[in-house]
Order: structure tokens, then sequence, then C-alpha cells
């Protein structure tokens, strides 16, 4: 199965096979997007993104149609609600006559689905089942399945980015302890913010926050292109905890913009520990093309008081014939998270 990612500022896709020895990575690629096709995790020119899903095809020959998509954006609302306890089959029948008053939108205008975190019995007697209720918005799925249609493509399942961020960083962190642990993909628009516990999500947050953000501060500090300002960006990078920011006219924009996201994957988590019952976070795990970013795991630490560490999706898949050096392989590990998640869904 291929996991097809449709990010703001590219599409990439991986494409896994499972046997005996456990997953292989057999094709990754990704191609840019035109600046505005996707806008905040959404695609607003379907011919634009269908073009360039084409494009990726073509280049990483890729060799099924057959795709999973993810979807992240400010039109997916993710809430844990407790409901009453019914087979899974007629609960996911009952969910628009019991959740309209946890989401934003009308049920009519929403795709439902949930993941069944605990059973529990009230004192009362009654079965009731705590759950993560996601809804998205089905205009916004419409248009990015329209996408891949286009592309000539057959979308096999839509799945919440979260939880293919959560599958492939389960799959490469081995045991488990009874803290939580944070996932944090930082995509150019999207950041998605995943607590889980032994595998379990117990919390998740769509930041519409990324890299992106302070490419777009450099450019419009110094008046230069985006693909300048990335580079200035990459290359100065945010202070770290000696507190030395780097000399350059855009260092301002960085410090800024950086500072501000810093604070919210920081406010994020404090708004899970202080939910009732939460376990305490024994460290941070980035991933996502944002986390290149020099000096942002070492803000993330400083801010949060935890361990933070880049992730290694590849660290438990066998390497296929992919066509990519070990040091392009090395380079693209941050944004296979997702596409890779998304294809462990199935694929498994």
């Amino acid at each position: 199965m291929v996991g097809l990612d449709i990010g703001t500022s590219g599409v990439r896709a991986a494409e896994i096979s499972h046997g005996k020895g456990g997953a292989t990575l057999q094709r990754f690629g990704q191609v840019a997007l035109p600046i505005g096709a996707v806008r905040d995790g959404e695609v607003v020119d379907v011919d634009a993104v269908a073009a360039a899903i084409q494009q990726l095809w073509t280049q990483a020959k890729f060799s099924t149609k057959k795709v999973v998509v993810g979807v992240a954006n400010q039109k997916v609302v993710v809430r844990q609600v407790d409901l009453d306890w019914m087979p899974a089959a007629e609960l996911k029948k009952s969910l628009p006559f019991q959740v309209q008053d946890y989401i934003p939108m009308p049920v009519e205008q929403a795709i439902l689905d949930f993941h069944a975190l605990e059973e529990y019995t009230t004192d009362a007697g009654a079965r009731r089942l705590r759950v993560l209720l996601v809804a998205a918005s089905r205009d916004m799925v419409g248009s990015a399945l329209d996408a891949v249609t286009k592309a000539g493509l057959q979308p096999t399942l839509v799945d919440l980015t979260s939880f293919a961020v959560l599958r492939s960083q389960v799959a490469s962190s081995g045991e488990y302890t009874v803290e939580a642990e944070a996932l944090v993909d930082i995509g150019a628009a999207v950041t998605n913010i995943v607590v889980h516990q032994g595998g379990v999500p117990r919390f998740v947050r769509i930041l519409l926050m990324g890299g992106g953000d302070i490419t777009d501060a450099v450019a419009e500090r110094l008046g230069v292109p985006l693909e300048q300002a990335e580079s200035v960006k990459q290359t100065n990078g945010l202070a770290t905890a000696d507190g030395q920011a780097a000399q350059h006219p855009a260092s301002r924009a960085i410090e800024s913009t950086g500072a501000a996201f810093v604070d919210e994957v920081r406010g994020s988590l404090d708004f899970y520990l202080a939910q009732p019952g939460s376990a305490r976070i024994g460290r941070v795990v980035v991933s996502g093309g944002g986390s290149r970013l020099t000096g942002l795991v070492e803000r993330l630490a400083l801010a949060t008081r935890l361990p933070v560490e880049l992730a290694r999706p590849l660290s438990v898949l066998k390497i296929g014939k992919t066509g990519l050096t070990d040091e392009q392989l090395t380079y693209v590990e941050p944004m296979v998270t997702v596409p890779v998640g998304l294809a462990l869904g199935v694929a498994s």
C-alpha cells in the first residue's frame, strides 16, 4: 500500500510492503506544490495538486495506484468523549445522534469516526466507552479525494494524519513505560501533536503553525523570495540555550516566530497535563520537515523541560530498492513519518 501525504508545500508518498522480516520501504518520493495550491492543509486548487501527484507517481514509479490519504487541518476536530457502550458497528451508526454537542459543525456536513480508548463501568453499573471522536468536514475531504482521483489514483481509505504519526513512531520506539510520550510532527503550515501511552492516543491537537510561518516571516523581513528565505532560515536557525542568536538581519524574525511556535507546543502539552488522569510525559519526539530547523530541538527541550529527540521512522524498516542513496534517505527521513504511517495502517 502507498500512503499519500498532501502537505501545504508538497505531496509525498511512501510504498510499504510486508513480509516475514517485517515492513519494507519500497519507494518514497516528493514533489513541491505551487504556493497556494494547499492552504493550511486544505486542498484549494484541485488541478494543481492532481498534476503534482501525477508527477510524483511518474518520478517515484510506485507499483500501485491504491492509496491511503491523510488529512489534518482546521476542518478536522478530535475530541475525547464518553459514550454509552455498544458494539463498534452499532456505535459508528449512532455517532450522528450522539455527538452533535461535541463538534463545531453540523453532523450532516461531517464525516465521523472514532478510536476506542477504554471501557469502564459507572457507579450505577452502566457500561461506558471512552473514545477519541474524529469529525472532518465532508467538503474538505472531498476536495482532497477529488485531487487524488483526478490524478488517476484510487483512494482506499482516508486517515487522520495524527494517527499516521503515531503509527510510524510506535513501530520504532520499542518498549513502553507507564509514562506518556509526545509526538510533534512539524509541517510547513500544520503541526500534529499526539500524546500517547503505550501506543494508545490520549490527546491530539492540530496546530495551524509550522516551519513555513518562520520562512514567511523571513521573506517579509528581508523582502526576498520564499526559496531564499528558506535558505536563510536553515542557515541561521534558532538561538539555543546559551542565548546567542545569529547576527543576521533576519534573526529577529526567526526568533520571534520560532519562539511563538515553541510556546504553542508547550501550551498544548500543558493543556494535556492539566486533564484529569493524564500521565506524565517522559519525552518529546519531533519529526516533519520543520524539525530540521537548527536549534529547535534545544529550544523545545528548554521550554518543556523534557528530553526532546528526533524521530527515526526508518530505523525499524527494511529499505528496498528505493532508488535513493543513504544520504538522500537521511535527508528525507523527517518527512517520511506521515506517508509511512498511512501505509502501515493498511499494509499491516
